[in-house]
């Protein structure tokens, strides 16, 4: 008889211990635990610590409430301005519903992939080019928002959205590269343009201040040549002074002058002498004849040669 209670007792303990072990659940502090009884949702969802299901009658289901780091796969597709771009994402969400994950959709984590991926698309599709690379931002609220709309009715939320990189095509990438360059181009040469006007009118003003007192001039040649030398150069160049300059062209003014009058009165001792006077004797025939061989008035009425007997 002792031996038979003892049997029994063991066979029950051994049965508690194997209930036991079969219905023990430890969910720990960054899951929920929803238990289905008989395919039916229970009242509640189990907290973090130690837990009791019936076996064979309830399934545990543990959900993690910690926030999913998702990566979007690249997606490509045409701008608004017909850009061919290729862009990739990452999703942030988690879940803030245990029982509405388990229940309203079959995989949670499967279902926001394919929505971002969708929702990717569809934001390339109304946005420009410059929207993309520049205003990045405003495109990641709004994939915020196209995300976290449905998914609330999934027991999850869309913490944050973010565009990790815009793919180019080789020929727009040397397209943006050439007119980058133009614009600072431009903007060099404008910035130039500046400063010439501005150290334009400093040196008129400069000069204007040196034309009062010509020892100024002399100065800054000086300072200009131990500026020079101060390179330890092999070879310094030292500029006329100005007055030297002005000197040797008045100088040179002067004697073209002087040349000019000399030149003026030798033309005019070299003039040829006037008519004869009326006494004077005339000049003999061959002497008296035109410079241009014409006779002279007394041979004028001679007959022809050949009129002659």
């Amino acid at each position: 008889m002792v031996e038979e209670l003892v049997t029994a007792g063991v066979a029950l303990a051994s049965v508690g211990a194997v209930y036991f072990v079969a219905a023990a659940r430890v969910i720990k502090q960054y899951e929920r635990g929803v238990v289905l009884r008989l395919g039916r949702l229970a009242s509640e969802v189990r907290g973090p610590g130690f837990t009791m299901i019936v076996p064979g009658i309830d399934r545990l289901r543990k959900v993690n409430m910690q926030i999913v780091t998702m990566p979007v796969p690249a997606q490509e597709g045409i701008t608004r301005d017909n850009v061919t771009v290729r862009v990739d994402a990452v999703v942030y969400f988690k879940v803030v519903d245990a029982a509405d994950a388990v229940v309203r959709v079959e995989d949670y984590r499967f279902a926001v992939s394919q929505m971002a991926q969708t929702s990717l698309r569809s934001i390339i599709g109304k946005s420009e080019l410059d929207d993309l690379l520049s205003n990045r931002e405003k495109l990641n609220q709004g994939l915020e928002l196209m995300m976290d709309s449905p998914a609330i009715g999934w027991g999850v939320t869309v913490d944050r959205v973010e565009i990790k990189d815009v793919s180019l095509p080789e020929t727009m990438k040397r397209s943006m590269a050439r007119q980058a360059e133009a614009t600072r181009d431009r903007r060099a040469r404008v910035i130039n343009a500046d400063a010439e006007l501005q150290a334009s009118k400093k040196l008129a003003e400069a000069a204007g201040a040196m034309s009062d007192q010509p020892a100024a001039l002399q100065l800054r040649l000086l300072q200009t040549v131990v500026a020079v030398a101060a390179e330890k150069n092999s070879t310094l160049v030292l500029p006329f002074p100005v007055e030297l300059l002005r000197f040797l062209e008045r100088s040179g003014l002067q004697a073209q002058a002087q040349t000019a009058a000399a030149q003026a009165e030798r033309s005019v001792g070299e003039k040829p002498a006037g008519p004869a006077a009326p006494g004077s004797p005339r000049p003999a025939a061959g002497a008296g004849a035109g410079t241009d061989g014409a006779p002279p008035p007394e041979l004028e009425d001679l007959p022809e040669s050949e009129d002659l007997p």
